[in-house]
Parts: C-alpha cells; structure tokens; sequence
C-alpha cells in the first residue's frame, strides 16, 4: 500500500499456511479494502465506514465471514485504551503466568429444537458462572468453517465452547471443543440419544458454584487414544474453577462419565452425607439430572505436537528440583548428605587426668 492515511488496521489473522486474499465485498463501501500479506500473516487496513468483509480461502475453497463494528472489534483491536477501565480490561485480556479460570462459551445453531436447548441450557447451568450463554441463533457449521467461533473465543475471552444444532444428517447434536492460541485446538461432535433433563428430577440441587467432583469409568478412556483425548476435554470443560483446598462439605456435585461402546452416559448426582458409626460420614448419591446419553460421530483433535505445545507450563510457575532430594508416595521428603573425607588424626578430643597421668608416667619410665 503506498498511501495508508484514509486507512487503520482492522486485524491481523495468522491462518496456518493456508493461502488467503480477499475475495468480495457483501456490502458495497465507499474506498477499497487494502492487505498486506507477509510470511502468511494477512493484515487487513479497512476503513472505518465498511461493516462486512468476506475472505476466500483458495487452499480449502470456503468463504468465511467477518463482521466488525465501528469502535468495537472482535479481533486484534490496537487502539490504546484512554480510560483505567479499559486500561484493566485490556490487561485482563494480556497473557499472564497463571491464566484466568476457563471459561466456556454456548452458542445455538441456525436450527435447533426443544432437546438441544434444554441440552444447552442444563449444561449451561452446570457450568456457571464460568460460562456465557449467546441467545441467538447463529447458523455455523464448525466442523466446516470454525472462523466464528473462533472469532466468538477471542471477543469473550473464552478458551471453551459447546455448540448445539439439529438437522437431517445430524440429529440432537452438540460439539463440545477447547481453544488454543483463540483456535480450536479439539472438538468432538455428540449426538443425544436419551435425554431427561434437570426439572425431571425432583431432588434438592447443588449449590452455586460448586466444585465438582469428576468420575471417568470405563477401559476405553485408557486404550482408545480417541476416547481418551475425549475424557481429558470433557474433564477440562466441567473442572470448574481451580483451588487450592475444598472443605468435605463442599464436595457437593458428581458428575460421572463412563464411556461403553463408542458411547458416552453422562449422569450428575449430588453428595448426601449421612449419620455412621465410624469417624467419617457415610455418603448416598442423590441423581440430580442432566441425564444425557451420547453417542460418538465426528471429532477433530490436534496433533501431538500441537498438543504439547498447548500443555506446555511457564518455568516461574515450575517447581524447581532440588538436588539429592526425593518424596515418597507418603509425602515424606528424603534427602542424601555427602560428607567429605575427615581427617580424625588432628581432631582435638577431651583428655582425661588419668591418661594424662599415665602418658606422664611412660615417659619418665622411657628416660
């Protein structure tokens, strides 16, 4: 571009050497849309009039759609904040050494019916408050064109989603998935086969909140590579918060996923502690609902490389290793002293006055 003055950055997209340019405007504007493409970034200089861009992707032959607003952007906004909130807002936003909670975002497909939103919004509610719920529908296909949510990832600053829709070829669907970097790193599509939802369930529910306590049975979350990577994203969507210590009574939520035959049964219960002889409370399992059976279709996950790049831990957070240490499986710390060689023949030692007497009487003896 030889003349940027009438122009501002819009964005900067890193698409994975994947070849992009621009393809077509769908709303007409007053000056042309510039880029600079440079080692497969694409940086978009749009003025500040235009409202939609469409980029055409010629190595997957697909359109994916932008929408910026005037002031507010979804993706790589530069401007500097001029007030202290936007100021922490932007701060929040920054990487940090220990990362925020992860929070999930709940986007509706363009059709869904009564099981999906009751899906959504059971789950929605086991979630909370680390969760955003997006009322509207939003006709996406992830598996397809992930740019949305994607987009969605980095408006809200959430590194979770789960998206429901219903079609002919994909009846009762939801794709649950994690983010990496704002792009999907893994996401698994499942299709509901029997579901009863929460107010089916007439029980006391859990508190607000509250930390659950996850169970995974089955010998398929251990031998299938797939199953297993599907039980460490379903682990990492319903943790919850981290902390550090949680009281016995605070261990109030169940929830139990077992994995049997290519299907996964998802059941919620709640923790009633009741009277016993012993020291320690005897514990009943009340079911408190979702009951949610799924079944395994389609599923996108990461390579292994990218997958220990995302698992990768900063060094401050690492505890360092101690030398000639070690703990057993009982938290005892044990350690390995090495002492030099000494030499005993110049210790000093306490005398007593009878060898003291004695070496005297030797030594008279000897002249």
């Amino acid at each position: 571009m030889k003349n940027c003055k009438n122009y501002k950055i819009f964005a900067i997209y890193h698409f994975f050497n994947q070849n992009f340019e621009i393809f077509k405007l769908k709303r007409p504007i007053s000056r042309t849309v510039g880029y600079v493409v440079c080692n497969n970034i694409l940086c978009i200089l749009q003025p500040a009039d235009s409202t939609y861009l469409v980029v055409h992707s010629s190595r997957q032959a697909r359109q994916h759609y932008f929408t910026c607003w005037k002031g507010v952007m979804g993706i790589g906004n530069l401007r500097k904040a001029k007030t202290r909130r936007g100021k922490r807002f932007l701060e929040n936003r920054q990487p940090k050494v220990v990362e925020n909670d992860k929070t999930a975002v709940i986007v509706k497909g363009g059709k869904t019916n009564q099981t999906v939103t009751d899906a959504l919004a059971d789950l929605y509610a086991l979630k909370k408050p680390l969760a955003i719920r997006m009322k509207r529908h939003n006709p996406i296909h992830p598996f397809e064109n992930d740019v949305e949510l994607e987009s969605f990832a980095m408006k809200y600053d959430t590194s979770l989603f789960l998206f429901g829709s219903n079609s002919k070829k994909h009846r009762n669907s939801l794709v649950m998935g994690r983010m990496y970097d704002c792009h999907v790193l893994d996401m698994v599509e499942l299709q509901i086969e029997n579901f009863v939802k929460s107010a089916d369930f007439h029980s006391a529910k859990v508190s607000f909140g509250c930390k659950p306590c996850i169970v995974l049975q089955g010998t398929e979350f251990e031998k299938d590579e797939s199953t297993k990577r599907i039980g460490n994203l379903m682990v990492d969507w319903f943790r919850g918060a981290v902390v550090e210590n949680i009281r016995l009574q605070g261990l109030e939520l169940v929830i139990s996923l077992t994995a049997l035959e290519q299907k996964i049964y998802l059941r919620v219960y709640r923790t009633c502690l009741k009277k016993s002889t012993g020291t320690s409370p005897r514990i009943e399992l009340v079911e408190i609902g979702p009951r949610i059976d799924f079944s395994v279709h389609r599923s996108k996950f990461a390579s292994e490389s990218l997958f220990r790049e995302a698992m990768k831990q900063p060094k401050q957070i690492l505890a360092k290793k101690r030398k000639n240490m070690s703990t057993d499986v009982f938290g005892t710390e044990l350690g390995r002293i090495h002492v030099g060689k000494q030499n005993i023949d110049s210790m000093q030692t306490k005398k007593m006055k009878a060898l003291r007497g004695n070496k005297n009487k030797e030594a008279a003896i000897s002249n």
